[in-house]
């Protein structure tokens, strides 16, 4: 009973936000014919003609490109995974069927919204009625739409004849048509859920839904089967969906592969950035970049440690290692800086880490802060994978090191490197057995931050970034091998016999 109040309650909200939102259009009939022709065939000006309330912000590319292939595509089987945030079910639920609805011929006879849940669901033909049923601009164009049914009783139908049902995933939906009418359009939203995706046998019994009872509501499949999304999961409906054969597939995430925003009309690349590194890269990654990752599939947050730094004069030494890139976009991998030192009980402590997606003369700022930091009290030793060790790097040093009047005394790390994957998989047993300390003073920086975020991320195959674990590596690699060095002592003196 709480949910249908909360239902109701959401239903008298939208109904009352459209009719304060109510404007009219130029009615002679002359204009009204040209303005109806241009809606049915030019998707931006039908949505900002009747839905200037609901879509603010102009459509995106992967709007009107999702919704033209709709329009001339009639028999399709199609998956639009799109990032959260990007109007998925503004477009694909509610504003593409409606220009569907208008077109010549109509392309929509039945149309079956679904959900994860029955209420979730009925929320979304609850939007759908209250458009039809409310917006004077489009009833103004088209005519007097809702006829009879509710949202409330799962099913509501129009005045030209247009079934709207909806489903809560695992629904019966055996039987549904209309006057003989089988549904034409289905539109899965959101179908996956946190619950459900770790458990294989619940998401394979809900594609089996999805795929037998659900698609067999077509006539032999004819019509728009669409499930729209975002990958919360590694193995999930989505997922699973996207492997069918035959499926149109797109793919929107918040950042294109060029780094830039897929829908700069509504986001700036600062507003992606203050949100990645306000959430933490691993559910950026999953809720904005459709990438799912398993947290601690090699290291465990229960394994990542924070304690209290020694005095930098009772570190040996103390290293700097940089995994630099030369590319400054938002997808180009990480630039990161670590610095480490060992204890004389044998620990590896994390002073301080930079990492982000920066440009090289940022890079080369660390390695400045970090002088500053230790100010000469202990003899510190930088680093660089050689590959990197190229002129315009080196001369981007020199630049900075003469104006600061101080080179950087950085070199190359010449070892023939094993795998990544290898190599920083290797520190695992360091973190386990408690080896591996990170600087309690630094667990809020930014680059501390994403040190622990890419840690946890880390996995084989993975495509999430995993540059400062990489530079990590490096650093205690460095320091164990600078230790063995001053462990290798010769002494001179008798050898005894060993014949007895």
């Amino acid at each position: 009973m709480a949910k249908q109040t909360d239902l109701l309650s959401r239903w008298q909200q939208r109904v009352e936000w459209i009719l304060g939102n109510e404007f009219v259009l130029p009615d002679t009939a002359e204009v009204k014919d040209a303005r109806r022709a241009r809606a049915r065939r030019d998707y931006q000006f039908f949505v900002e003609t009747y839905f200037p309330h609901l879509v603010v912000k102009k459509c995106g590319k992967f709007h009107t490109d999702a919704a033209n292939y709709l329009l001339k595509t009639g028999d399709t089987r199609a998956l639009f995974e799109w990032a959260r945030g990007h109007a998925k079910s503004t477009h694909i639920c509610l504003l593409i069927p409606m220009w569907l609805k208008i077109q010549v011929p109509r392309q929509i006879n039945v149309m079956v919204l679904v959900s994860k849940s029955e209420d979730m669901a009925d929320r979304l033909l609850a939007d759908l009625q209250a458009e039809l049923q409310y917006n004077q601009a489009y009833i103004s164009d088209y005519g007097n739409q809702v006829k009879s049914g509710s949202w409330s009783d799962g099913e509501f139908k129009t005045s030209d004849g247009c079934l709207f049902v909806s489903l809560g995933r695992g629904q019966s939906p055996r039987g549904l048509k209309d006057r003989g009418k089988r549904p034409d359009y289905i539109a899965i939203d959101d179908i996956d859920d946190d619950e459900l995706i770790r458990n294989p046998r619940r998401v394979g019994d809900a594609l089996e839904w999805c795929l037998t009872a659900l698609a067999g509501t077509m006539a032999m499949g004819r019509g728009r089967f669409v499930m729209v999304g975002n990958r919360i999961g590694k193995d999930s409906i989505l997922s699973r969906f996207a492997e069918r054969p035959g499926i149109y597939h797109t793919t929107i995430n918040a950042l294109d592969k060029k780094g830039l925003p897929s829908w700069p009309e509504n986001y700036t690349a600062d507003e992606i950035k203050r949100m990645r590194e306000f959430i933490g890269e691993r559910r950026f990654q999953k809720e904005y970049m459709n990438n799912p990752v398993n947290e601690g599939a090699v290291f465990q947050r229960k394994h990542i440690r924070f304690g209290k730094m020694l005095e930098l004069k009772q570190y040996k030494t103390l290293v700097a290692y940089t995994d630099p890139s030369f590319k400054n976009s938002a997808t180009a991998d990480y630039k990161a800086t670590i610095l480490a030192g060992k204890t004389p009980t044998g620990e590896f402590h994390i002073l301080k880490a930079f990492a982000d997606q920066t440009s090289v003369t940022n890079m080369v700022a660390w390695h400045y802060l970090i002088n500053d930091y230790v100010a000469g009290r202990v003899p510190i030793m930088y680093f660089m994978e050689a590959n990197f060790m190229q002129d315009l790097l080196l001369d981007e040093f020199r630049t900075v090191g003469n104006i600061t009047g101080h080179q950087i005394p950085i070199r190359g790390d010449q070892r023939a490197k094993p795998d990544k994957f290898a190599r920083v998989e290797a520190m695992s047993p360091l973190f386990e057995r408690g080896l591996v300390i990170l600087n309690e003073k630094e667990k809020d920086s930014p680059g501390m931050t994403t040190l622990v975020d890419q840690l946890l991320m880390f996995e084989k195959g993975s495509k999430t970034h995993d540059d400062a674990p990489d530079a990590l590596e490096g650093a205690i690699w460095m320091l164990s091998k600078r230790t063995r060095a001053y462990g290798a002592e010769f002494k001179m003196g008798i050898r005894e016999s060993r014949k007895y």
